[in-house]
């Protein structure tokens, strides 16, 4: 893995299961989908290593930004279809993947730290949702991205009834669940369903230069960001703006509040803390 310049580089740790891997990178945490003779499809061992990654950032207050990738070729092929044709959870453990995998897509949405998408391969199924999940998604151009679920006779998960929308609107986010056909990583950026579409060698670094970049904000005002961005559509004006108004008051009685005022006075850059 290359990184940005001046950029340490931690070991990498695995997951107790393995399939993901964990390394920190400058301020960044790469969380990488570890089953590349699966594709990286999910299962929920994989779940479970996702929700364990993001709890060791946002208990790190050196972390700034999860960087979510794939080993291999592909970002993530989706649901792990050849184990459950070999026998899918039933009962309370259908339940209980289902419940893991919407914990899991739920937590990069709603957590205190930004999560950029760095899809270097395939996106298909539940692996685009946990794209779609993220605060940035930079995608290979030759990247194929799909939500086929209707035509397997199942349903999207992971937020997709709204993620999607939220990026390229309603209508077109209907034609991509109930059509499922294959889009490009070209074609997504152009959409808008990505940030950016790379040459699928730069996706990676790509993705921690934005992190670097991220790193540059107070970490409180990013974890306000996140909770309140987008979210106009779904609250009325006065409780956006009554929230908006709660963030604003807390902030400003803060040490990175003081220390941005201080640096922007100074001519230099801001040494946030996150207190």
């Amino acid at each position: 893995m290359t990184h940005p310049e001046g950029a340490p580089a931690s070991p990498a740790s695995r997951d107790p299961d393995g399939v993901v891997l964990t390394q920190r990178v400058g301020t960044s945490l790469v969380v990488t989908l570890n089953r590349p003779d699966r594709l990286n499809a999910v299962n929920a061992d994989l779940y479970r290593g996702i929700l364990g990654a993001l709890r060791a950032a946002e208990a790190d207050p050196g972390i700034r930004a999860v960087v979510l990738t794939g080993a291999g070729r592909a970002f993530c092929a989706g649901a792990d279809l050849k184990a459950h044709g070999e026998g899918a959870p039933q009962g309370p453990e259908r339940r209980h993947y289902i419940h893991l995998a919407q914990r899991a897509n739920l937590r990069i949405q709603v957590g205190p730290v930004p999560v950029v998408a760095a899809v270097n391969g395939h996106a298909v199924g539940a692996g685009l949702e946990l794209a779609l999940s993220a605060d940035f998604m930079l995608v290979a151009e030759d990247a194929k991205l799909r939500l086929p679920e209707i035509r397997l006779g199942t349903f999207v998960g992971g937020g997709a009834v709204y993620t999607l929308a939220e990026r390229v609107g309603v209508l077109k986010a209907r034609e991509l669940i109930y059509f499922g056909d294959f889009l490009s990583g070209s074609e997504a950026a152009a959409m808008g369903l990505a940030n950016c579409a790379l040459p699928s060698d730069r996706v990676l670094d790509e993705s921690l230069a934005w992190g670097e970049r991220l790193a540059a904000g107070a970490p409180r005002s990013l974890a306000a960001a996140k909770r309140l961005v987008g979210r106009a559509g779904i609250r009325s004006r006065t409780r956006a703006l009554r929230a908006e108004a709660r963030v604003l008051e807390s902030l400003m009685g803060s040490h990175d509040w003081a220390e941005g005022l201080a640096a922007f006075a100074e001519k230099r850059p801001p040494r946030f803390t996150g207190e």
